[in-house]
């Protein structure tokens, strides 16, 4: 099978510290793929670098087949890629069906100077997003779609994070990079997130997720591989029921108890 999004070799130093060093991976459609690492490991720092918010040093990022290495963030986005962050990056003052649109920045075509000279042709195109945007957070969760109208500064933790998945959706990726969505979650939240994805995947046949996730229950349970970051370097990769009694791991991330436990 051909990886949907594949990277070799990526590598960054900031000064004399080699942040993540000539990290391999390769995600195929229709996949979860989870990394997992202590933290400092490096994991944030490797999406940063897929998004396009930091310029690697070296190494590439094929999406597709095609080379992004390096592309600003808003050009990697538009070619597919999405993603959330480990702190909450909604606009609260908005509803949940603005930041929803906001999402689809990449896909609509109407700008200022449609909606001096062209108001209808705008308005038209916003209702059809806003439209879409209803579908999405319905899609996401009924219970949230009761509340699309609501601002998005009043939800709990764990709607905003189906919200942000949503607002991901939106950009009509074909890779959704979540870091570390189940943060703040109890394990009925996490059950219904790992729900939420299943239910999205089997919706959009070919969308795949690259996830930073902490909760073992979440890799134990949702992912189809995981691959181990620890300082910079992937120490591993393969299912978890095996990759949990490597050494290595064990000593760097998951301790001896842990992985007993899992």
């Amino acid at each position: 099978m051909t990886p949907l999004l594949e990277v070799r070799g990526l590598t960054i130093r900031f000064g004399g510290l080699v942040a993540v060093c000539e990290v391999d991976l390769a995600l195929n459609p229709s996949e979860v793929l989870c990394i997992i690492g202590p933290n400092g490991a490096g994991k944030s720092t490797l999406f940063n670098m897929i998004s396009g918010i930091y310029r690697p040093s070296a190494g590439t990022v094929h999406l597709d087949g095609r080379d992004i290495t390096g592309w600003p963030a808003h050009r990697i986005a538009a070619a597919g890629i999405a993603r959330t962050f480990q702190s909450s990056r909604l606009f609260n003052d908005l509803t949940l069906i603005d930041n929803v649109v906001i999402g689809m920045h990449s896909r609509t075509k109407s700008g200022v100077l449609d909606a001096l000279l062209r108001p209808g042709k705008a308005r038209a195109e916003l209702e059809a997003a806003a439209e879409k945007a209803g579908e999405l957070i319905r899609a996401i969760s009924p219970d949230l779609h009761a509340r699309r109208n609501t601002l998005a500064g009043a939800l709990p933790q764990a709607d905003r994070r189906r919200l942000e998945i949503a607002r991901a959706l939106a950009s009509d990726a074909r890779v959704i990079m979540l870091d570390e969505p189940s943060s703040g979650m109890d394990d009925r939240d996490t059950d219904a997130l790992m729900a939420d994805v299943r239910r999205v995947m089997a919706e959009r046949p070919g969308l795949s997720f690259l996830i930073i996730e902490h909760d073992m229950r979440l890799v134990a349970a949702l992912p189809d591989r995981v691959a181990v970051i620890d300082y910079g370097r992937k120490i591993a990769e393969g299912d978890f029921a095996d990759v949990r009694l490597m050494p290595r791991v064990q000593e760097a991330y998951l301790g001896q108890k842990a992985a007993e436990h899992a």
